[in-house]
């Protein structure tokens, strides 16, 4: 395994980009180490690296040893690639999700984890109650994705959740729900 983690990171750094880096870091980025690496090339090394892998309980252990790196955002946004989508609980995903670091994490653990596990529909009422805001956001950011697969469907019960938080919602929540909200209307 940790031969497999090793050629990862080898693989970031292979990637980085450090005008990205750069700018992420002036941005705020809060990981302390950022290789720049593009979205669709941490797509391309954690594909490369599941093909190579091929049993599920080692790119579990790989993923969870990836996502436990806080440190490297590299790590944090291919952990969610590898992880299996059936093999992740709830509980689990709840965990992940109170360790949420930056709003780029929250979006892509939605979008290539988190709405395709068993129970996401339960998950992201869990979150959306969560007084932590990036964890608030991961719960609203999962609905999102959820109602654009078509596997929430829109009620004035959502519609009514939306709008109330929508009414007191700051910075990059505020963008989401303000989102939501139309695709809710339309």
């Amino acid at each position: 395994m940790e031969d497999k983690v090793k050629e990862i990171r080898r693989e970031f750094f292979a990637f980085r980009n450090g005008i990205v880096a750069d700018k992420l870091r002036k941005a705020g980025d809060p990981h302390t180490m950022i290789m720049g690496c593009l979205l669709v090339d941490t797509m391309g090394i954690a594909q490369r690296a599941s093909e190579s892998i091929g049993d599920e309980r080692l790119m579990i252990a790989i993923a969870d040893e990836l996502w436990n790196d806080t440190n490297s955002r590299e790590c944090r946004l291919a952990a969610p690639m590898l992880y299996p989508a059936a093999q992740m609980t709830v509980e689990k995903a709840q965990q992940w999700c109170s360790s949420v670091e930056t709003i780029e994490v929250a979006d892509n653990l939605c979008h290539k984890l988190l709405r395709h596990i068993d129970g996401s529909d339960a998950l992201f009422r869990q979150l959306i109650v969560d007084e932590r805001p990036l964890v608030k956001y991961t719960g609203y950011r999962l609905l999102l994705n959820l109602l654009l697969t078509g596997k929430v469907q829109p009620s004035a019960s959502l519609h009514a959740i939306v709008v109330n938080e929508a009414a007191q919602a700051q910075g990059p929540l505020a963008g989401l729900l303000k989102d939501m909200l139309e695709e809710l209307d339309s």
